[in-house]
């Protein structure tokens, strides 16, 4: 299936690694030109080359974006070096998981000011540019956002409020011709959850397999989730055969959420 985003420019946040780069890999592979940013310059470096070296187009411009002075550089600089802006997948920022009484202020302050701040602050500062491409934005939230947990109250915290954001947003969206749509991924295969697990399993002297089928069991469901998996909804909901999708959070969590 041609998503018919080849040619059409597009902005990934949190491209250095995980979910982020394994979007703007998948974006390129469909011809689109993708501009990355993260924080850590070499690593944004590598995914850039891997991109180049598959025959894609990609440009860095590595950036703090919980710095709120950085927004507009970087996004002068994204647009400068696109041909046109016609996406923004706003995927930067991890919280901090823990007990809700040794979190503090400067945890909460984090964790809110790079996923939800700089969510914020960067889809005002390209909305111009999306507006006039009739483009779109993907956000990717969590499933935190739906389902609290006791250890994930920062987490949780800031998905709900990226997923009101995510639906307030897409009522602006209709007026000025832009779709506005979150993801809400489950437990993925990434850096991340290894490291999750390995934390896990040392606190409990478990194997990263056993606390791994501890938590499988615990989801409810047979596997965790695939980087790729992520990648291929999020082009799906960019492209313009969603172009009727606006407004909605999709779960992609092999079924462990289980309300309606």
């Amino acid at each position: 299936m041609d998503l018919l985003l080849s040619g059409r420019g597009a902005v990934v946040t949190g491209a250095s690694q995980g979910l982020g780069a394994a979007i703007a890999k998948a974006l390129a592979k469909e011809g689109a030109v993708v501009c990355l940013i993260a924080r850590n310059e070499t690593a944004l470096r590598d995914v850039a080359k891997d991109i180049q070296d598959a025959g894609g187009t990609a440009h860095i411009c590595p950036a703090d974006l919980a710095d709120p002075d950085e927004i507009s550089r970087v996004s002068s600089a994204c647009l400068s070096l696109l041909p046109t802006l016609d996406a923004l997948v706003n995927c930067a920022g991890a919280t901090k998981r823990g007990d809700f009484f040794e979190l503090t202020d400067q945890d909460w302050a984090d964790g809110y000011g790079l996923k939800f701040h700089a969510t914020v602050r960067l889809s005002r500062a390209l909305w111009s540019g999306l507006k006039a491409s009739g483009g779109s934005i993907v956000n990717i939230a969590g499933l935190g956002g739906r389902m609290p947990e006791g250890d994930f109250t920062i987490g949780g915290s800031v998905n709900a409020a990226l997923l009101n954001f995510t639906k307030a947003l897409s009522q602006v969206g209709i007026r000025d011709g832009v779709r506005v749509n979150a993801i809400n991924p489950g437990f993925i295969e990434t850096g991340r959850l290894r490291r999750s697990l390995e934390a896990t399993s040392e606190r409990d002297g478990v194997t990263p397999s056993d606390a791994a089928a501890h938590l499988l069991a615990k989801l409810g469901v047979g596997r965790f989730g695939k980087a790729e998996e992520v990648a291929a909804l999020a082009l799906f909901m960019l492209s313009p055969a969603a172009s009727y999708l606006n407004g909605t959070a999709i779960e992609l969590d092999g079924g462990a959420r289980r309300s309606i």
